[in-house]
């Protein structure tokens, strides 16, 4: 990984290897670029692989100012202008699917050649008459409460629910990730993506798009999944069998197949 110093004065740490067709990898709230390892070695073998980590996470320069989507997606734009990244496949993990949004909301689709929508419902929120919202209010003043005082603790809460199956090495890894990231940035940035509401803007992409879930429930429902390629015109969606949250590192080789099928149906 090398850090870059961004037009607007921050510094992000990105991977950048291989060479084609740009595949830019995007994580979630509180994570970092390392979940995406297995991809990195499986695509820079034919593809230019990108995978940031976004400001205040991961290695990037911890900054206490900044930590809204729409903003992430501003930096987005600014680490692909120094980078000179053209019409990439980006892939959105989690809250990585709202900053590509964001990203396609501020920024236009025609320079995007296709997206990838890995296990994110629409909104977190549990708005009325909303099905996959899963933080209510006070859920989500709690899990602030939470990350201030113990922040390890709700790491190996998270990290246990995005495992199908458990194992002590990589809950360890990613606690360890997840803790790198402020509880003062990890606090703002839950807050802000939790309110995001996706509903409206599925009916305006027109871009390839492909949908990828894991089918354990434990953090986001499959049928969340179906709900978004019903309305995202075009949609292809597919669940990974034995994966909860991060299908990219449970089932690796079948993600990276199935990213890959994409990313040569869309270049």
């Amino acid at each position: 990984m090398t850090r870059h110093l961004l037009s607007n004065g921050v510094t992000l740490n990105a991977t950048d290897a291989g060479s084609g067709t740009p595949v830019v990898f995007i994580h979630g709230v509180m994570m970092s670029g390392r979940f995406f390892d297995h991809q990195v070695s499986f695509f820079s073998r034919g593809y230019r692989v990108i995978v940031p980590d976004l400001r205040g996470h991961g290695q990037s320069e911890k900054l206490l100012y900044g930590h809204t989507v729409a903003n992430y997606a501003r930096d987005l734009k600014e680490l692909f202008d120094g980078l000179h990244v053209e019409r990439p496949v980006l892939v959105g993990w989690s809250m990585g699917s709202m900053v590509m949004y964001e990203y396609l909301k501020q920024f236009g689709q025609d320079d995007v050649a296709g997206i990838v929508i890995v296990d994110q419902p629409p909104s977190d929120f549990a708005w009325d008459g909303y099905e996959f919202g899963v933080l209510t209010v006070q859920a989500l003043g709690e899990m602030v409460e939470a990350l201030q005082m113990d922040q390890h603790a709700v790491a190996e809460a998270f990290a246990g629910l995005m495992l199908h199956e458990e194992t002590p090495t990589t809950k360890a890894w990613m606690v360890e990730e997840i803790t790198r990231v402020p509880p003062a940035v990890a606090t703002t940035i839950l807050v802000n993506q939790t309110f995001q509401d996706y509903r409206p803007f599925f009916a305006e992409v027109h871009i390839p798009t492909l949908v990828l879930f894991g089918r354990d429930n434990k953090l986001t429902p499959p049928e969340a999944g179906e709900y978004i390629t019903n309305h995202i015109a075009g949609a292809k969606l597919q669940i990974f069998e034995h994966s909860s949250h991060v299908p990219f590192i449970e089932e690796a080789e079948a993600f990276n197949e199935a990213v890959k099928a994409f990313v040569d149906s869309v270049r």
